[in-house]
């Protein structure tokens, strides 16, 4: 008799915009599809978990799906619970899914708690924001044998994939020089970003630079090696201090040199959500490679009766390769992009994991859920904290140079991987 195939139950530890825009949809399609049970979401206090459940484009797109709030909705609106999230997982059947979807300076502390608590993970990047953090992830993530799997989701990009396997090839050169930049949406400010994303926490660079860094990264093997990142300070409306915006240079291991710029300040009226893109170039026999991809307009543009979107524009870059819903052959609409496809891989190695081991002893499914993370690493599509460690290199770098006025920052590999400040 064949195994029953075992399906996941889900905790999103965080109800805010990445939960709203990809994270719930692209669960509520894997719940009806076999691969998640059921879904609970964590947040501090009432009002996101109703905006999630309110929201009328899910009702329209997973009819009838829904989600257990912590709190309840019966709490009072102005009542916070920020450790309730501890008491959900500690109540959840081990060898199921923490997604943690919290502001960048909590990822520590939600995942070791999620890990300690038998649990696999997926987290929004970065995973965490010091390099020794993502050691000690990584150590206790194999004592366990439960897989951590952090949500760089430009990996999952097909353009990403063509480059990576024509970079492998040889049909670019070697990378010597590039850059990258991705602009959010003013209207971040107005958002939660105001209450936490502040000077002593984050900056842009952190918070979305790191894709692009990781994306270098994953298409062409280098490692960077020394960061140098300046902040331009501003106020949020509630009067916090942040970098607003920033400008970083990365140096790679070969002598590269990569530009990052990046900010919470693309217009709101503009066309498209954000400005985004990147551009390497490559150095060859006699010859130089291009890589270059522009992630802002992919070459569809609508203009509306009435503005769409938080900016209300009327024309606008409808990108479909991020994420969208449409029709599909089932009930409601499906989520499409590389968005859903990176939180998909990740949930079904996840599931794929506890399938394999579904029924066997205790000692043996430990053996073969390792055997299984070394080969998610080894393979190094899904960012993993054994096979994506220089982002948190990297990240650590950012901070520490942004804080020290642009100061350029080392990064020193061997035995014990560190950050150091050039004198």
């Amino acid at each position: 008799m064949a195994a029953q195939t075992v399906s996941l139950d889900v905790t999103i530890v965080g109800g805010g915009m990445i939960t709203y825009d990809l994270l719930l949809p692209s669960l509520y399609h894997l719940e009806r599809t076999g691969v998640i049970r059921k879904i609970d979401i964590c947040a501090l206090n009432t009002a996101p978990l109703k905006a999630l459940a309110e929201n009328p484009e899910f009702h329209e797109a997973f009819p009838g799906q829904t989600f257990t709030p912590h709190p309840s909705f019966s709490e009072p609106a102005d009542a916070t619970f920020p450790n309730l999230y501890k008491e959900v997982i500690a109540g959840m059947a081990p060898g199921n899914m923490v997604v943690v979807a919290m502001p960048d300076n909590l990822h520590y502390s939600v995942v070791k708690y999620a890990l300690e608590h038998d649990q696999n993970v997926l987290c929004v990047k970065p995973l965490v924001l010091k390099y020794e953090q993502a050691v000690e992830i990584e150590k206790l993530a194999l004592e366990k044998g439960r897989f951590v799997g952090v949500e760089y989701h430009k990996r999952f990009d097909r353009r990403s994939l063509v480059a990576r396997r024509s970079y492998a090839l040889g049909q670019f050169g070697s990378f010597v020089m590039g850059e990258a930049k991705l602009i959010e949406p003013y209207y971040y400010r107005h958002s939660n970003f105001q209450n936490w994303f502040t000077c002593d926490r984050t900056d842009p660079f952190t918070y979305i630079g790191c894709h692009y860094v990781d994306l270098v990264y994953f298409i062409t093997g280098l490692k960077p090696v020394e960061v140098s990142l300046k902040g331009v300070k501003g106020k949020f409306p509630n009067g916090n201090d942040a970098f607003l915006w920033s400008h970083g240079r990365v140096m790679w291991e070969n002598g590269a040199l990569l530009s990052v710029i990046n900010g919470l300040g693309y217009p709101d009226a503009a066309a498209g959500s954000n400005d985004q893109g990147m551009v390497l170039y490559c150095e060859g026999n006699d010859q130089t490679g291009l890589i270059f991809h522009d992630d802002h307009n992919r070459g569809v543009a609508y203009s509306f009766l009435e503005g769409i979107g938080p900016g209300g524009s009327k024309y606008n870059y409808a990108s479909p390769d991020f994420y969208r819903l449409v029709p599909w052959e089932g009930k409601g609409y499906k989520p499409i992009g590389y968005g859903y496809e990176s939180v998909a891989g990740i949930t079904s190695a996840i599931h794929r994991l506890e399938n394999a081991v579904a029924g066997l002893p205790p000692d043996a499914a430990l053996a073969k859920r390792r055997e299984l993370m070394h080969e998610v690493d080894a393979q190094g599509l899904i960012a993993t904290p054994a096979n994506s460690y220089i982002n948190e290199l990297v990240v650590e770098a950012a901070r520490a140079s942004i804080l020290a006025d642009a100061a350029p920052v080392r990064i020193v590999y061997g035995d014990k991987p560190h950050i150091k400040i050039v004198d």
